[in-house]
Formats: C-alpha cells, structure tokens, sequence
C-alpha cells in the first residue's frame, strides 16, 4: 500500500503562487508515476500534471506555462509549483500515484479575482 499526504493549498489573490507538496510513505518502491487532479464543485474530476519516475511530464493544456510538476526521488516527494494563478484554477488539488490507483485526502485551492 501508499500513502498520500499533501499539504500547500491555500487562499490567493489572481496573479499569486502556490506550491503544493505530497509526502508518500509506505511501499514508494511501487510507484512509478504520480499526479495531480482537481475538483471545482459541480465539474468533473480533470487531471493537472503528471510525472513518471523517467521525469516525463504531462500538463493539462489550460495550465501550461503556469505549473510545473516535479518529483524529489530521494525525498518520496511530489510538487506542483502554481504561477499566475487564475480564479479558474479553484479546487480541491488530490495528489495520486500509479495513475490514480492511489489517492491523498485533497487540499483546497481558492484564487480570489
């Protein structure tokens, strides 16, 4: 099993940065990728980034150029480093590994205009 912890959400004004982590205990040899998902209420779950353990990445297209996935190995750590945050980017952020087989508990995003 994995365990998925992250942490980093928070209230932003339009414009501002967030970076949000993921902590992964547990059998972390078995990962071989992770992600980030989103969730607005009344909208369908959207995948935000993805990185395998070959560092390939993967963007959602109305994120590119703003967030930049990363992953710390050694660390057992995933990244999601968000600039210029936009009033559409509000959601529950989840953190998932192994394309989705498992999930973190989400930390709320909120850009104000």
């Amino acid at each position: 099993q994995v365990q998925l912890v992250e942490s980093g959400g928070g209230l932003v004004q339009a414009g501002g940065s967030l970076r949000l982590s993921c902590a992964a205990s547990g059998n972390t040899y078995s990962i071989n990728a992770m992600g980030w998902y989103r969730q607005a209420p009344g909208k369908q779950r959207e995948l935000v980034a993805s990185i395998t353990n070959f560092g390939v990445t993967r963007y959602l297209d109305s994120v590119k150029g703003r967030f930049t996935i990363s992953r710390d190995n050694a660390n057992n750590t995933v990244y999601l480093q968000m600039n210029n945050l936009k009033p559409e980017d509000t959601a529950v952020y989840y953190c998932t590994a192994n394309w989705a087989v498992y999930w973190g508990q989400g930390t709320q995003v909120t850009v104000s205009s």
